[in-house]
């Protein structure tokens, strides 16, 4: 599969620290690169335009608001999906995501994968910054999801992902109910429902060096209850009785 059949989607809100430098190792390996700009303040959306006019393969989509990460990458997949992208990778712009995995997630695409998840919950993977308390919560964030969704995939809240293009294309990320890091979870189940192949590959996440987090507790809030009201009707429609015709 050559490198420029794959795009990387990445959504930045004030990330003038990073962009630059993130930019450069993803165009390493010679994919495209589509910068999806939620109108930061900061001029992260300059420098991304500086970026786009310098480099053919980076592009740019600015959007006027904050108005979550689904949206934002439902507004990339069109455009990655409508260039012809073969893979379609969603990454972060805070290099809590390494550059240099992208080439396992898209070889495990190549390999068969409809979606590849950098997963910090196989053997091998690591969040090596992170305080006890906060793997905890994220680990059983993670296992509830499981239960509730009846889903295999360990680390349904990454972030670090690729798509096969026919196979995104499938999913129903356009009228997604989770605007925050719950589109993480929701697409994992969807695909698990469509009965693709997802694979998780273990990354080591590390937090960010520089800007701040986007991270609140409406995010979380938001992902909790949707896939409580998801598992909840999951459930309750299994237990449903079924009678026979006529």
């Amino acid at each position: 599969m050559p490198s420029d059949s794959v795009t990387v989607v990445v959504p930045t809100y004030n990330e003038r620290e990073n962009l630059a430098h993130i930019a450069a190792g993803i165009l390493l390996h010679g994919y495209s690169l589509l910068i999806v700009d939620d109108g930061s303040p900061d001029g992260t959306g300059d420098i991304a335009d500086e970026l786009a006019t310098d480099i053919p393969r980076v592009s740019v989509i600015h959007r006027p608001s904050k108005q979550g990460l689904g949206p934002a990458y439902a507004a990339g997949f069109d455009r990655a999906l409508a260039n012809g992208a073969e893979v379609i990778i969603e990454m972060d712009a805070d290099f809590s995501h390494n550059p240099a995995d992208l080439p396992r997630l898209v070889k495990a695409v190549r390999d068969g994968a409809d979606v590849a998840i950098g997963s910090r919950y196989v053997p091998g993977g690591q969040t090596p910054d992170w305080p006890a308390a906060r793997r905890i919560i994220s680990r059983g964030g993670n296992l509830y999801a499981r239960t509730m969704l009846g889903i295999a995939t360990r680390d349904a809240t990454a972030g670090f992902r690729a798509f096969r293009a026919d196979s995104l294309a499938r999913l129903p990320y356009r009228s997604a109910q989770a605007s925050g890091y719950g589109f993480q979870v929701e697409m994992a189940w969807r695909a698990n429902q469509a009965g693709m192949n997802v694979v998780e590959l273990p990354i080591t996440f590390r937090d960010r060096a520089m800007g701040t987090s986007k991270m609140g507790s409406g995010i979380v809030v938001e992902a909790m209850w949707l896939v409580t009201r998801w598992g909840v009707a999951r459930l309750v429609g299994r237990s449903k009785p079924t009678t026979a015709a006529g």
